[in-house]
């Protein structure tokens, strides 16, 4: 099948859906800028990132982890919401979708107005004590880490996923942290790392949205992570349409029935337009 049959295929697959949920991942921020991880074929593109028990294991992680995305965070707030993020605001606007489920730290489908929005994996513009649980504006931690690191404020790096710096590790052991001004415990962005678990209530959350759904569509996710792919898994048990919208291989090829395999910024911009209008494509 074209490509355009296969566009066709997923707005004729949509058109009925009333309660569709949207899970995305990071194919739909990287027309913003954000790199992604991984590969056409689900392979990490780069050395894998900072493993959550790393995190918490040594000074010296964290460290490396702040430092790098202490550069990184001047780039990702300057970021801005791409095709993708508004043809979902459109949709959503529009009643086609009950509920967006982001695998994206970025908030940019926020950002671009979506407002019935499930942050996965948390965001990055927020910074959490491990100690007291303490929550804080990325922004404010980032001026106190400015403060004390004046140097670092002159260094450019590389962007890499996740508001993180392409840096040589040897860089960073003159990096001063900061602690929580509250109870001096460690502090971590509000993401969960890799090898960190997914927060309880975020899962429950999705999977209500999903008990309800009449269609689940997978934009910009390679599923290669069981926290995404999970969705997938619960949709084709309840014999619900899946269709995946993705450049590269997915972890669920084989067992969803419509793949389109294009930018998803294109594919859904022209999804918006028709279900809009009830046009057909091409």
């Amino acid at each position: 099948m074209s490509e355009s049959g296969r566009q066709q295929a997923l707005v004729d697959l949509l058109a009925g859906s009333r309660r569709l949920v949207v899970l995305t991942g990071a194919g739909c921020s990287t027309e913003s800028g954000i790199p992604d991880y991984r590969d056409a074929r689900g392979a990490w593109k780069r050395k894998p990132p900072m493993m959550y028990q790393e995190f918490l294991g040594s000074v010296a992680a964290r460290q490396r982890y702040w430092a790098r995305a202490c550069i990184g965070w001047r780039h990702f707030r300057e970021v801005a919401p791409g095709r993708s993020h508004r043809a979902l605001a459109q949709l959503e606007h529009a009643g086609r979708i009950e509920c967006l489920i982001t695998q994206n730290v970025d908030g940019l489908h926020q950002r671009a107005g979506s407002r019935r929005v499930i942050d996965l994996h948390g965001r990055i513009d927020a910074v959490d004590c491990l100690q007291c649980c303490g929550r804080f504006q990325r922004a404010q931690i980032q001026a106190r880490f400015d403060e004390l690191n004046p140097d670092w404020a002159r260094l450019g790096a590389a962007m890499a996923p996740d508001g993180d710096a392409l840096l040589d590790d040897s860089d960073c052991r003159e990096f001063r942290l900061v602690d929580c001004e509250r109870c001096g415990g460690p502090l971590k962005p509000a993401v969960v790392f890799f090898g960190e678990a997914v927060p309880p209530g975020s899962v429950a959350q999705a999977c209500a949205a999903l008990a309800v759904a009449d269609a689940l569509l997978v934009a910009g996710s390679s599923l290669m992570v069981y926290s995404g792919y999970r969705f997938v898994r619960a949709a084709c048990e309840r014999g619900l349409p899946v269709a995946l919208v993705n450049l590269g291989a997915t972890r669920a090829d084989a067992q969803v029935s419509l793949k389109l395999e294009a930018p998803c910024g294109h594919a859904l911009e022209q999804l918006a337009e028709a279900l809009a209008t009830g046009a057909a494509i091409g």
